[in-house]
C-alpha cells in the first residue's frame, strides 16, 4: 500500500493554519480535482485525498489526534489501544463511515449548484461607466456645455427589450417551463448528485422568441451613435463628476441602461491657482507704490476689481479680497481671492531719477534706516 502523504502537505497549508485557511485551501483543491470538472485519470484519487485531509484537519479533535499520532491515529489493528478514534466509526482508508454534515452546502458554494446559486433572469439594470475629459481652467469656473460623440446600446424602442415582433411571439420555454433552469443528475464519488443549471434552450430567460423583432433582430437592444450635449456646471473642480442618466452599459432582459459618469480634469492656469473655492494670484507692484501706497486693478476669475495697496506694504504680503473667489456650485456664497504682492525694484534709472532718490534717502532720518537695527542687534 502506498504511503499516505502528510495531510498538511495535501492541502498546502502550514501546521499552524487556521480553520479558515484550511477551508479556503480545501475549496480551491476540491474544485480543481473534482471528477466532474477534471478529466485527468488521477483526478478522482486526488479529490478523495483532499477530502480526507480536510475531514481530519477541520475537525479539532481529529486534528489533535493526527498531530500527536499521525496517520496511525486512524488505523485499526493490534497495538493501537491508545488510538482515541478506535471503535468510533471512522475509517482512515475510506469514506463509507464519514459523516459529511453540511458538505452539500459547501459543495454548492464551490461549484455553483443548488437553488441558492440560481440567477435572477428578470430585468436588470446595466453597469455604470466612467470617462474622463479635460476642461480649461476658465471653463470649469464659468461652466460650459460640451458636445462629444457617444456610442452606446439602449433598449429597442420597437420591442421594449423583449426581442420579439409582438407579445404573442414570446412563449414559455418548454424545457424548463419558464423557470430558467433545469435539474441535472451526475454520478460522483458520493453517489448521484442533483444540480440546477441554466436551461440550455432559453439561456436562462425562461422564454423563447418565435419571431424576432424586425428592428433589433431579436437582441432586444439597438446601438446608438450620436453627439450628446453635456452641461458642465460652473465651479466644478478636478475629480468631480457629471452624470448622464441611461448612457452607460445596457441592461439585461429589458432592464434599463446604467449611467455614464463624466469625470472632469481641470487644466492649470498661467496666473490663477485654485484651492477649493479660493483663488490665489501673484500681482507685481513697484517699490515706489509699495512705499507710498496706491490703488491697482486686479483680475479675478470673473472680472477686474480695484484693490488698495497700503503704504509701506512688505514684500510677499498677502491681501484678501472677500467673496472674489469661485462661486459655489450649490447654494450661495463664493470663495475669496488672495493677492500675493510681489515688489519689483527697477534695475535701470535715469540720471534725474537717481538724483531724486538720492535726496529722498538723505532726507530720511537715521532711525528709518533698517541697517541701524541690523548692525545694533547682530552678533557672531
Amino acid at each position: 500500500m502506498a504511503q499516505k502523504r502528510d495531510y498538511y502537505e495535501v492541502l498546502g497549508v502550514s501546521k499552524s493554519a487556521s480553520k479558515d485557511e484550511i477551508k479556503s485551501a480545501y475549496r480551491k483543491l476540491a474544485k480543481k480535482y473534482h471528477p466532474d470538472l477534471n478529466k485527468a485519470p488521477d483526478a478522482a484519487e486526488k479529490f478523495k485525498e483532499v477530502q480526507e485531509a480536510y475531514d481530519i484537519l477541520y475537525d479539532d479533535q481529529k486534528r489533535q489526534a493526527y498531530d500527536q499520532f499521525g496517520h496511525a491515529a486512524f488505523e485499526h489493528g493490534e497495538g493501537m489501544g491508545s488510538n482515541p478514534f478506535q471503535g468510533a466509526g471512522f475509517q482512515g482508508q475510506g469514506f463509507s463511515d464519514v459523516n459529511f454534515g453540511d458538505f452539500g452546502d459547501l459543495f454548492s458554494s464551490i461549484f455553483g449548484g443548488g437553488r441558492r446559486s440560481r440567477q435572477n433572469y428578470g430585468p436588470r439594470k446595466g453597469d455604470d461607466e466612467l470617462i474622463d475629459i479635460r476642461l480649461s481652467f476658465m471653463d470649469a469656473i464659468r461652466g460650459k456645455t460640451i458636445s462629444f460623440p457617444l456610442d452606446y446600446e439602449e433598449v429597442c424602442e420597437a420591442c421594449h427589450g423583449s426581442g420579439a415582433r409582438s407579445e404573442s411571439d414570446v412563449i414559455t420555454c418548454p424545457d424548463c417551463q419558464g423557470r430558467g433552469y433545469v435539474r441535472t443528475q451526475t454520478r460522483s464519488l458520493f453517489g448521484m448528485m442533483s444540480q440546477d443549471v441554466t436551461c440550455p434552450r432559453c439561456g436562462g430567460k425562461g422564454k423563447i422568441i418565435k419571431n424576432p423583432c424586425d428592428k433589433c433582430g431579436g437582441k432586444g437592444y439597438t446601438r446608438i451613435k450620436k453627439n450628446v450635449d453635456v452641461n458642465i456646471p460652473a465651479g466644478i473642480a478636478s475629480g468631480q463628476q457629471v452624470r448622464l442618466q441611461g448612457k452607460g452599459s445596457r441592461g439585461e432582459n429589458g432592464g434599463p441602461n446604467g449611467d455614464l459618469y463624466i469625470r472632469v480634469n481641470v487644466m492649470s492656469h498661467k496666473y490663477f491657482q485654485r484651492d477649493g473655492n479660493d483663488i490665489h494670484i501673484e500681482v507685481p507692484i513697484s517699490s515706489i507704490d509699495a512705499m507710498l501706497g496706491t490703488d491697482i486693478e486686479v483680475p479675478t476669475v470673473y472680472d477686474n476689481v480695484m484693490l488698495n495697496i497700503p503704504a509701506g506694504i512688505a514684500p510677499n504680503q498677502i491681501l484678501r479680497m472677500k467673496g472674489k473667489g469661485v462661486k459655489a456650485m450649490r447654494g450661495n456664497g463664493a470663495g475669496d481671492e488672495y493677492v500675493h504682492v510681489k515688489i519689483v525694484t527697477p534695475s535701470k534709472l535715469s540720471k534725474e531719477q537717481k538724483e531724486l532718490l538720492t535726496r529722498v534717502r538723505a532726507s530720511l532720518n537715521a532711525k528709518d534706516d533698517p541697517q541701524n537695527d541690523f548692525k545694533r542687534n547682530f552678533s557672531r
